[in-house]
């Protein structure tokens, strides 16, 4: 969800340069099961455009209704919204709408944590009934310190009163690494992107190819294997080998065995998986078994993907699924569940 609140982050600049004011809509919690879970955000400017959803596209208008008073008082408040008899999801969701105003100094603190690849966390208090309250409201943490969305709002009392907190932490941006850069990459590079991941792209230091021939790609790096920055591949990060090239591909792992990326990819058939690692085992055999139980391969999962599009589709929920560490399965299959994160202060 970190890449939905650096949208929402940078769609408000956007709106106050233009002297547009903004609330913001948190779905805090949920009873019973919904399309979307507690954590996810939307925001609301006065001439009724609005960033993200928090549901399918029924809860917004609604949404957008209760916002007016909002923007009005300046008082945030809860709506509860049952869709049981209105979605057919089953629950009911509780949704803060509050004024988003924050200082300067916490976007800035925001960014160069993002930068850094640091998580920060947001703590919105509130109580689960349909009323407006003047200590309800959100803030973000940020090494140590603490902002409020609302600059106005002073002193905030939410801390030091009987609220419920729902507390989210904000994971840094997953980085997707390609290594290649045929087709099939620029696919992948989209892919990815439209996940909110970052995206950099490791080509030839031949290669003519620049940023734009990658839709989304944050970076372009022209260098070969001895010559990449481990310092990229962190625990959050995913690296898909793909260069169709078996000897670069081989020095690609050779460089990065000592790193442990969250997960490592290798296009091509199961043959050559094992040609690559057991020569990889031969140059080193005191290669760590934790490297090699993140390699995947052939990476993707299987969906029955032909085209290069399915390929990247497939790739991209392997990582996903390695990340929330879940076995792929029909949802069909899945009991019904609650979901709920609220701790309270009581």
């Amino acid at each position: 969800m970190t890449h939905e609140f650096i949208e929402i982050v940078q769609n408000f600049k956007t709106a106050k340069q233009n002297n547009v004011r903004s609330v913001l809509a948190t779905v805090v919690d949920l009873d019973g099961s919904s399309y979307r879970k507690p954590g996810v955000r939307m925001l609301i400017h006065e001439n009724g455009e609005m960033t993200g959803a928090v549901s399918g596209g029924c809860v917004e208008k609604e949404i957008l209704k209760q916002s007016h008073s909002v923007f009005q008082s300046g008082i945030a408040k809860i709506i509860i919204y049952d869709g049981r008899y209105r979605l057919g999801c089953e629950g009911v969701l509780y949704i803060l709408i509050e004024v988003f105003d924050p200082m300067e100094e916490m976007i800035f603190s925001m960014e160069e944590c993002i930068k850094k690849r640091e998580p920060f966390e947001i703590a919105s208090f509130f109580e689960k009934e349909g009323a407006a309250n003047s200590n309800f409201g959100s803030v973000i943490l940020i090494g140590g310190k603490q902002y409020l969305f609302n600059r106005s709002k002073l002193p905030f009392k939410g801390n030091n009163s009987e609220l419920k907190v729902f507390r989210q932490k904000l994971d840094p941006l997953l980085r997707l690494i390609i290594i290649g850069e045929e087709h099939d990459a620029v696919l992948l590079s989209s892919q990815a992107y439209s996940l909110g991941w970052e995206v950099i792209i490791i080509s030839s230091p031949l290669c003519s190819q620049d940023i734009d021939n990658f839709p989304g790609a944050k970076e372009i790096l022209h260098i070969s294997s001895n010559s990449l920055d481990l310092s990229l591949l962190d625990s959050n990060t995913a690296i898909v080998l793909m260069t169709h090239n078996y000897a670069k591909d081989l020095q690609f792992l050779t460089s990065i065995k000592n790193t442990m990326p969250i997960y490592l990819g290798l296009l091509g058939a199961t043959d050559r998986r094992e040609r690559l690692l057991n020569e990889l085992i031969e140059r080193d055999p005191e290669i760590k078994d934790s490297f090699l139980d993140i390699i995947h391969g052939p990476t993707g999962l299987n969906i029955g993907a032909i085209t290069p599009q399915e390929i990247a589709l497939s790739i991209c929920a392997e990582i996903l699924s390695v990340i929330r560490k879940e076995k792929p399965k029909p949802l069909k299959n899945f009991a019904k569940y609650s979901h709920s994160t609220i701790v309270s202060k009581k």
